[in-house]
Protein backbone atom coordinates (compact mmCIF):
# COMPACT_ATOMS: atom_id res chain seq x y z
CA UNK A 1 0.00 0.00 0.00
CA UNK A 2 0.91 3.43 -1.18
CA UNK A 3 2.16 5.89 1.70
CA UNK A 4 4.19 9.03 2.23
CA UNK A 5 7.66 8.92 4.01
CA UNK A 6 7.66 9.82 7.70
CA UNK A 7 10.05 11.01 10.14
CA UNK A 8 9.93 12.26 14.39
CA UNK A 9 8.28 15.22 15.38
CA UNK A 10 11.18 16.32 17.65
CA UNK A 11 14.71 14.64 18.86
CA UNK A 12 14.22 11.44 21.27
CA UNK A 13 17.28 10.90 23.17
CA UNK A 14 18.61 6.99 25.11
CA UNK A 15 21.76 5.69 26.74
CA UNK A 16 22.50 2.18 27.47
CA UNK A 17 24.85 -0.11 27.32
CA UNK A 18 26.21 -2.02 24.23
CA UNK A 19 25.71 -5.26 24.65
CA UNK A 20 29.08 -6.48 22.79
CA UNK A 21 31.01 -3.41 24.13
CA UNK A 22 30.17 -3.18 27.53
CA UNK A 23 30.28 1.01 26.97
CA UNK A 24 27.63 2.85 28.26
CA UNK A 25 26.44 4.66 24.94
CA UNK A 26 24.29 7.97 24.70
CA UNK A 27 22.16 8.04 20.93
CA UNK A 28 19.89 10.92 19.89
CA UNK A 29 17.59 9.99 17.08
CA UNK A 30 16.50 13.49 14.86
CA UNK A 31 14.52 14.58 12.31
CA UNK A 32 15.48 14.39 8.81
CA UNK A 33 14.20 15.90 5.93
CA UNK A 34 11.93 13.46 2.89
CA UNK A 35 14.71 11.52 1.09
CA UNK A 36 17.21 11.76 3.37
CA UNK A 37 16.92 8.10 4.50
CA UNK A 38 17.95 6.80 8.26
CA UNK A 39 21.81 8.12 8.33
CA UNK A 40 24.10 7.17 11.35
CA UNK A 41 27.14 9.57 12.62
CA UNK A 42 29.69 9.11 15.63
CA UNK A 43 29.67 12.00 18.14
CA UNK A 44 32.55 10.30 19.46
CA UNK A 45 35.35 10.82 17.01
CA UNK A 46 37.18 13.51 15.01
CA UNK A 47 35.54 14.19 11.69
CA UNK A 48 32.75 11.61 11.48
CA UNK A 49 31.73 10.69 7.79
CA UNK A 50 27.86 9.92 7.70
CA UNK A 51 26.82 6.56 7.34
CA UNK A 52 23.30 5.90 5.42
CA UNK A 53 21.56 2.65 6.50
CA UNK A 54 22.07 1.03 3.21
CA UNK A 55 22.95 -2.50 1.84
CA UNK A 56 25.89 -0.92 0.37
CA UNK A 57 27.31 -0.05 3.85
CA UNK A 58 27.00 -2.82 5.32
CA UNK A 59 31.02 -4.71 6.86
CA UNK A 60 31.46 -8.16 7.29
CA UNK A 61 30.65 -9.76 10.60
CA UNK A 62 28.84 -11.93 12.24
CA UNK A 63 26.46 -11.90 15.41
CA UNK A 64 25.71 -8.28 14.58
CA UNK A 65 24.74 -5.70 11.83
CA UNK A 66 27.71 -3.13 11.49
CA UNK A 67 27.70 0.07 8.60
CA UNK A 68 30.76 1.31 7.95
CA UNK A 69 31.42 4.45 5.73
CA UNK A 70 35.15 5.21 5.56
CA UNK A 71 36.75 5.06 8.82
CA UNK A 72 33.77 5.52 10.16
CA UNK A 73 32.14 2.66 11.65
CA UNK A 74 29.14 1.47 14.11
CA UNK A 75 27.74 -1.44 15.32
CA UNK A 76 24.00 -3.22 16.76
CA UNK A 77 22.00 -0.75 14.64
CA UNK A 78 19.69 -4.08 13.79
CA UNK A 79 17.54 -3.40 16.89
CA UNK A 80 17.00 0.08 16.03
CA UNK A 81 16.55 0.28 11.99
CA UNK A 82 13.91 -2.88 13.38
CA UNK A 83 11.90 -0.20 15.13
CA UNK A 84 11.79 1.93 12.38
CA UNK A 85 11.17 -0.53 9.44
CA UNK A 86 8.65 -2.05 11.63
CA UNK A 87 6.55 1.67 12.32
CA UNK A 88 7.69 3.07 9.09
CA UNK A 89 9.98 5.67 10.28
CA UNK A 90 12.24 6.60 6.93
CA UNK A 91 13.88 9.78 7.15
CA UNK A 92 16.33 9.70 10.65
CA UNK A 93 19.59 11.01 11.87
CA UNK A 94 20.89 8.94 14.33
CA UNK A 95 24.19 10.82 16.69
CA UNK A 96 25.54 8.07 18.52
CA UNK A 97 28.60 8.58 21.13
CA UNK A 98 30.56 5.35 20.58
CA UNK A 99 31.18 2.89 18.11
CA UNK A 100 27.94 0.63 19.43
CA UNK A 101 24.33 1.66 19.77
CA UNK A 102 22.89 0.90 23.19
CA UNK A 103 21.28 -2.28 23.60
CA UNK A 104 18.88 -1.53 26.33
CA UNK A 105 16.74 -4.86 27.22
CA UNK A 106 18.56 -6.45 24.38
CA UNK A 107 15.06 -5.36 22.07
CA UNK A 108 13.33 -3.40 20.08
CA UNK A 109 11.12 -1.94 22.73
CA UNK A 110 13.00 0.98 24.32
CA UNK A 111 13.32 1.97 20.54
CA UNK A 112 9.93 1.79 19.37
CA UNK A 113 8.85 3.71 22.54
CA UNK A 114 11.41 6.48 22.03
CA UNK A 115 10.41 6.92 18.56
CA UNK A 116 6.39 6.73 19.46
CA UNK A 117 7.55 9.33 22.45
CA UNK A 118 9.06 12.15 19.47
CA UNK A 119 5.96 11.03 17.74
CA UNK A 120 5.80 9.99 13.69
CA UNK A 121 4.88 12.46 11.26
CA UNK A 122 4.42 12.00 7.42
CA UNK A 123 6.20 14.09 4.86
CA UNK A 124 5.48 15.13 1.45
CA UNK A 125 7.32 12.57 -0.24
CA UNK A 126 5.76 8.99 -1.68
CA UNK A 127 7.92 6.24 0.19
CA UNK A 128 9.62 4.13 -2.44
CA UNK A 129 8.06 0.44 -2.57
CA UNK A 130 9.71 -3.00 -3.62
CA UNK A 131 7.27 -5.71 -4.63
CA UNK A 132 9.24 -8.56 -5.38
CA UNK A 133 7.77 -10.34 -8.86
CA UNK A 134 9.87 -13.78 -8.89
CA UNK A 135 11.43 -15.94 -6.53
CA UNK A 136 14.49 -15.64 -5.04
CA UNK A 137 16.30 -18.72 -2.95
CA UNK A 138 19.28 -18.11 -0.94
CA UNK A 139 21.37 -20.24 1.00
CA UNK A 140 24.19 -20.79 3.38
CA UNK A 141 24.51 -24.15 5.15
CA UNK A 142 21.55 -25.53 6.29
CA UNK A 143 20.25 -21.94 6.05
CA UNK A 144 17.78 -21.03 3.42
CA UNK A 145 15.59 -17.84 2.68
CA UNK A 146 12.83 -18.00 0.45
CA UNK A 147 11.44 -14.76 -1.22
CA UNK A 148 8.06 -15.26 -2.91
CA UNK A 149 5.64 -12.14 -4.54
CA UNK A 150 3.62 -11.43 -2.45
CA UNK A 151 0.15 -13.40 -1.38
CA UNK A 152 -1.52 -9.89 0.21
CA UNK A 153 -0.59 -6.43 0.90
CA UNK A 154 3.03 -5.48 2.60
CA UNK A 155 5.36 -8.07 4.23
CA UNK A 156 4.79 -11.43 5.37
CA UNK A 157 7.39 -13.91 7.26
CA UNK A 158 7.33 -17.45 8.34
CA UNK A 159 10.01 -17.98 10.43
CA UNK A 160 11.15 -21.84 11.11
CA UNK A 161 13.91 -22.32 13.76
CA UNK A 162 16.16 -24.97 14.84
CA UNK A 163 16.90 -24.97 18.60
CA UNK A 164 18.57 -27.27 21.48
CA UNK A 165 16.16 -29.75 22.75
CA UNK A 166 14.02 -28.64 25.49
CA UNK A 167 13.53 -25.40 23.76
CA UNK A 168 9.97 -24.38 21.48
CA UNK A 169 10.79 -24.23 17.89
CA UNK A 170 7.51 -23.80 16.92
CA UNK A 171 7.25 -21.92 12.95
CA UNK A 172 5.87 -18.03 13.85
CA UNK A 173 3.95 -16.69 10.76
CA UNK A 174 3.36 -13.04 10.74
CA UNK A 175 1.92 -10.21 8.43
CA UNK A 176 4.33 -6.97 9.02
CA UNK A 177 1.78 -4.13 10.21
CA UNK A 178 3.57 -1.45 12.61
CA UNK A 179 0.49 -2.70 15.66
CA UNK A 180 1.73 -6.21 14.73
CA UNK A 181 5.77 -5.16 14.59
CA UNK A 182 5.04 -3.00 18.42
CA UNK A 183 2.95 -5.77 20.13
CA UNK A 184 4.38 -9.07 19.00
CA UNK A 185 8.24 -8.56 17.77
CA UNK A 186 9.62 -5.31 19.13
CA UNK A 187 9.79 -6.99 22.88
CA UNK A 188 11.27 -10.19 21.85
CA UNK A 189 14.89 -10.13 22.97
CA UNK A 190 18.61 -10.99 21.54
CA UNK A 191 19.50 -14.74 23.04
CA UNK A 192 22.83 -16.66 22.59
CA UNK A 193 22.88 -20.65 22.94
CA UNK A 194 24.62 -22.08 26.13
CA UNK A 195 26.92 -24.45 24.25
CA UNK A 196 28.22 -20.86 22.15
CA UNK A 197 28.63 -18.51 25.43
CA UNK A 198 32.33 -19.26 25.89
CA UNK A 199 33.04 -18.85 22.33
CA UNK A 200 31.37 -15.12 22.23
CA UNK A 201 33.07 -14.01 25.12
CA UNK A 202 35.98 -15.27 23.91
CA UNK A 203 35.57 -13.37 20.41
CA UNK A 204 35.53 -10.10 22.47
CA UNK A 205 31.76 -9.76 22.18
CA UNK A 206 28.96 -9.65 24.59
CA UNK A 207 30.82 -7.71 27.16
CA UNK A 208 27.16 -6.19 28.15
CA UNK A 209 25.35 -8.81 28.12
CA UNK A 210 23.11 -9.32 31.10
CA UNK A 211 20.01 -12.49 32.15
CA UNK A 212 18.12 -9.13 31.41
CA UNK A 213 18.65 -8.43 28.30
CA UNK A 214 20.62 -11.54 26.61
CA UNK A 215 18.29 -15.47 26.84
CA UNK A 216 20.71 -18.12 27.15
CA UNK A 217 18.71 -20.91 25.52
CA UNK A 218 20.07 -24.52 26.09
CA UNK A 219 22.27 -26.46 28.96
CA UNK A 220 20.78 -25.59 32.36
CA UNK A 221 18.89 -22.21 31.35
CA UNK A 222 15.56 -21.90 31.33
CA UNK A 223 14.94 -18.13 31.09
CA UNK A 224 11.61 -16.67 31.30
CA UNK A 225 9.76 -15.35 27.96
CA UNK A 226 8.15 -12.32 27.86
CA UNK A 227 6.52 -12.99 24.92
CA UNK A 228 5.84 -16.30 23.42
CA UNK A 229 7.84 -17.72 21.55
CA UNK A 230 10.47 -14.83 22.07
CA UNK A 231 13.44 -16.28 20.49
CA UNK A 232 11.68 -16.72 17.00
CA UNK A 233 10.53 -13.78 17.13
CA UNK A 234 13.71 -11.91 17.70
CA UNK A 235 14.87 -13.66 15.09
CA UNK A 236 12.05 -11.97 12.82
CA UNK A 237 12.70 -8.85 14.65
CA UNK A 238 16.42 -8.89 13.24
CA UNK A 239 15.79 -9.87 9.96
CA UNK A 240 12.72 -7.12 9.91
CA UNK A 241 16.06 -4.58 11.05
CA UNK A 242 18.24 -6.27 8.31
CA UNK A 243 15.94 -5.43 6.09
CA UNK A 244 15.75 -1.88 6.71
CA UNK A 245 19.00 -1.74 4.67
CA UNK A 246 16.99 -1.88 1.05
CA UNK A 247 15.77 1.36 1.39
CA UNK A 248 12.57 0.69 0.34
CA UNK A 249 9.28 -0.52 1.43
CA UNK A 250 9.04 -4.59 0.89
CA UNK A 251 6.25 -5.82 -0.76
CA UNK A 252 7.05 -9.84 -0.18
CA UNK A 253 6.46 -13.18 1.28
CA UNK A 254 9.71 -14.55 3.18
CA UNK A 255 10.00 -18.18 4.62
CA UNK A 256 13.25 -18.50 6.49
CA UNK A 257 14.74 -21.43 8.27
CA UNK A 258 17.50 -20.94 10.59
CA UNK A 259 18.43 -17.82 8.94
CA UNK A 260 20.95 -15.26 10.66
CA UNK A 261 22.20 -11.42 9.92
CA UNK A 262 24.86 -13.30 7.49
CA UNK A 263 21.92 -14.90 5.22
CA UNK A 264 19.37 -11.18 5.95
CA UNK A 265 22.47 -9.38 4.59
CA UNK A 266 22.57 -11.20 1.30
CA UNK A 267 18.88 -10.90 0.75
CA UNK A 268 19.13 -6.97 1.41
CA UNK A 269 21.78 -6.47 -0.93
CA UNK A 270 20.60 -8.70 -3.78
CA UNK A 271 17.13 -6.72 -2.88
CA UNK A 272 19.11 -3.25 -2.99
CA UNK A 273 20.46 -4.78 -6.58
CA UNK A 274 16.68 -5.16 -7.85
CA UNK A 275 15.33 -1.92 -6.62
CA UNK A 276 18.14 -0.21 -8.50
CA UNK A 277 18.31 -1.60 -11.01
CA UNK A 278 13.91 -1.10 -11.66
CA UNK A 279 15.02 2.75 -10.83
CA UNK A 280 17.27 2.59 -13.85
CA UNK A 281 15.04 1.79 -16.00
CA UNK A 282 12.39 3.49 -14.75
CA UNK A 283 12.68 6.52 -12.46
CA UNK A 284 10.48 8.48 -10.71
CA UNK A 285 8.67 11.22 -12.54
CA UNK A 286 9.15 13.70 -9.59
CA UNK A 287 12.90 13.61 -9.29
CA UNK A 288 14.28 12.35 -12.88
CA UNK A 289 16.64 15.36 -14.35
CA UNK A 290 16.75 15.82 -17.94
CA UNK A 291 19.63 16.51 -19.89
CA UNK A 292 18.38 20.22 -20.18
CA UNK A 293 18.46 20.26 -16.41
CA UNK A 294 21.74 18.72 -15.62
CA UNK A 295 23.34 21.26 -18.66
CA UNK A 296 21.64 24.44 -16.42
CA UNK A 297 23.80 23.36 -13.14
CA UNK A 298 27.04 21.89 -15.13
CA UNK A 299 29.55 23.88 -17.05
CA UNK A 300 30.62 20.95 -19.34
CA UNK A 301 29.17 20.34 -22.84
CA UNK A 302 29.82 17.82 -25.73
CA UNK A 303 31.97 16.00 -25.83
CA UNK A 304 33.01 16.05 -22.54
CA UNK A 305 29.44 16.54 -20.66
CA UNK A 306 29.13 12.44 -19.27
CA UNK A 307 26.00 12.58 -17.17
CA UNK A 308 22.74 12.16 -19.26
CA UNK A 309 20.37 12.03 -16.77
CA UNK A 310 19.88 11.97 -13.24
CA UNK A 311 16.77 9.65 -11.65
CA UNK A 312 17.20 10.82 -7.97
CA UNK A 313 18.56 13.35 -5.68
CA UNK A 314 18.37 13.12 -1.71
CA UNK A 315 19.02 16.89 -0.77
CA UNK A 316 22.44 17.83 -0.40
CA UNK A 317 23.00 14.11 0.12
CA UNK A 318 22.43 12.03 -2.21
CA UNK A 319 22.04 11.66 -6.22
CA UNK A 320 22.10 8.91 -9.00
CA UNK A 321 22.48 9.49 -12.63
CA UNK A 322 23.03 7.60 -15.89
CA UNK A 323 25.25 7.70 -18.94
CA UNK A 324 24.19 5.74 -21.61
CA UNK A 325 27.53 4.13 -23.33
CA UNK A 326 27.00 3.89 -26.74
CA UNK A 327 30.18 3.11 -29.84
CA UNK A 328 29.48 6.84 -30.95
CA UNK A 329 31.46 8.00 -27.99
CA UNK A 330 35.00 9.94 -29.47
CA UNK A 331 37.11 8.17 -26.99
CA UNK A 332 36.09 4.73 -28.78
CA UNK A 333 38.27 5.70 -31.95
CA UNK A 334 41.33 5.67 -30.15
CA UNK A 335 40.77 3.59 -26.75
CA UNK A 336 41.61 0.44 -27.61
CA UNK A 337 39.36 0.47 -31.28
CA UNK A 338 39.33 -3.19 -32.13
CA UNK A 339 38.10 -3.72 -28.12
CA UNK A 340 36.39 -0.75 -26.96
CA UNK A 341 36.72 -0.37 -23.01
CA UNK A 342 35.19 3.06 -21.45
CA UNK A 343 38.40 4.69 -19.56
CA UNK A 344 38.82 4.16 -16.34
CA UNK A 345 39.36 8.22 -15.87
CA UNK A 346 36.25 8.97 -17.47
CA UNK A 347 34.64 7.09 -15.22
CA UNK A 348 36.00 8.57 -13.33
CA UNK A 349 34.88 12.12 -14.51
CA UNK A 350 31.37 11.20 -15.26
CA UNK A 351 31.31 10.14 -11.13
CA UNK A 352 32.99 13.74 -10.74
CA UNK A 353 29.80 15.22 -13.37
CA UNK A 354 27.69 13.81 -11.13
CA UNK A 355 28.98 15.08 -7.27
CA UNK A 356 29.23 18.62 -9.23
CA UNK A 357 25.51 18.61 -9.98
CA UNK A 358 24.83 17.75 -6.55
CA UNK A 359 26.80 19.98 -4.69
CA UNK A 360 26.25 22.84 -7.35
CA UNK A 361 22.33 22.20 -6.25
CA UNK A 362 23.09 24.16 -2.78
CA UNK A 363 25.81 26.34 -4.54
CA UNK A 364 23.53 27.74 -7.75
CA UNK A 365 22.98 31.13 -6.37
CA UNK A 366 26.33 31.63 -4.29
CA UNK A 367 28.43 32.67 -7.42
CA UNK A 368 30.49 29.49 -6.93
CA UNK A 369 31.58 26.78 -8.93
CA UNK A 370 32.66 23.38 -7.66
CA UNK A 371 35.96 21.88 -9.06
CA UNK A 372 37.44 18.53 -8.42
CA UNK A 373 40.37 18.85 -5.92
CA UNK A 374 41.75 15.51 -5.34
CA UNK A 375 41.03 11.48 -5.67
CA UNK A 376 41.55 8.88 -3.23
CA UNK A 377 41.03 5.25 -2.69
CA UNK A 378 40.57 4.66 -6.44
CA UNK A 379 39.41 1.12 -7.75
CA UNK A 380 38.79 0.09 -11.10
CA UNK A 381 36.40 -3.47 -10.95
CA UNK A 382 35.62 -3.95 -14.19
CA UNK A 383 35.14 -2.93 -17.82
CA UNK A 384 31.99 -0.63 -19.49
CA UNK A 385 31.53 -1.12 -23.06
CA UNK A 386 29.73 0.31 -25.75
CA UNK A 387 26.21 -0.76 -25.09
CA UNK A 388 26.29 -0.75 -21.35
CA UNK A 389 24.38 1.97 -19.01
CA UNK A 390 26.46 2.98 -16.43
CA UNK A 391 25.02 3.94 -13.06
CA UNK A 392 26.59 6.40 -11.58
CA UNK A 393 26.04 6.99 -7.32
CA UNK A 394 27.35 9.61 -5.22
CA UNK A 395 27.42 10.27 -1.35
CA UNK A 396 28.33 13.34 0.34
CA UNK A 397 30.38 12.52 3.12
CA UNK A 398 31.58 15.97 4.19
CA UNK A 399 30.30 19.21 3.10
CA UNK A 400 31.90 22.89 4.22
CA UNK A 401 31.14 26.52 2.89
CA UNK A 402 34.42 25.82 0.90
CA UNK A 403 35.15 21.76 0.56
CA UNK A 404 33.03 19.11 -0.05
CA UNK A 405 33.91 15.53 0.03
CA UNK A 406 31.87 12.61 -1.59
CA UNK A 407 32.08 8.96 -2.24
CA UNK A 408 31.09 7.90 -5.41
CA UNK A 409 30.80 4.23 -7.40
CA UNK A 410 29.78 3.29 -11.05
CA UNK A 411 27.77 0.59 -11.44
CA UNK A 412 26.51 -1.95 -14.97
CA UNK A 413 23.87 -4.12 -13.92
CA UNK A 414 24.68 -5.35 -10.49
CA UNK A 415 28.88 -5.09 -10.84
CA UNK A 416 30.72 -2.44 -9.39
CA UNK A 417 32.80 -1.06 -12.08
CA UNK A 418 34.48 1.92 -10.45
CA UNK A 419 34.68 3.38 -7.25
CA UNK A 420 36.34 6.19 -5.48
CA UNK A 421 36.67 9.46 -3.09
CA UNK A 422 36.01 12.52 -4.00
CA UNK A 423 36.90 16.17 -2.87
CA UNK A 424 35.93 19.62 -4.21
CA UNK A 425 36.93 23.33 -3.82
CA UNK A 426 34.15 25.51 -3.84
CA UNK A 427 36.09 28.60 -5.79
CA UNK A 428 34.49 31.85 -7.18
CA UNK A 429 33.23 31.65 -11.11
CA UNK A 430 34.37 35.02 -11.55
Amino acid sequence: MARKERTVKKSAELEGIALHSGESVAVRLEPAPAGTGIVFTRGDIEDPADIPALAGNLAQTRRRTVLKEGSSEVGMVEHLLSACNGLGVDNLHVRVQGEELPGLDGSAKGYVEALRKAGIVDQKRDRKILEVQEPIVLREGEAEIVVLPPSGEGLRIRYFPVFPDGVDDTPVDVRLTPEVFEKEIAPARTFVLAEEVDEVLASGLGKGATAENTLVLGGDSNPEFRVDDEPVRHKILDLVGDLALIGADLNADIIATRSGHALNQDLARHLRGDLEARETVTPAPDVEYDISSVMRLLPHRYPFLLVDRVIEVDGFRRAVGIKNVTINEPFFQGHFPDKPLMPGVLQLEALAQLSGFLLQRKLEHTGKLVVLASIDKVRFRGSVVPGDQLRLEVETLRLGRNRGQVKAQGKVGRRVVSEAVLSFAMISAT
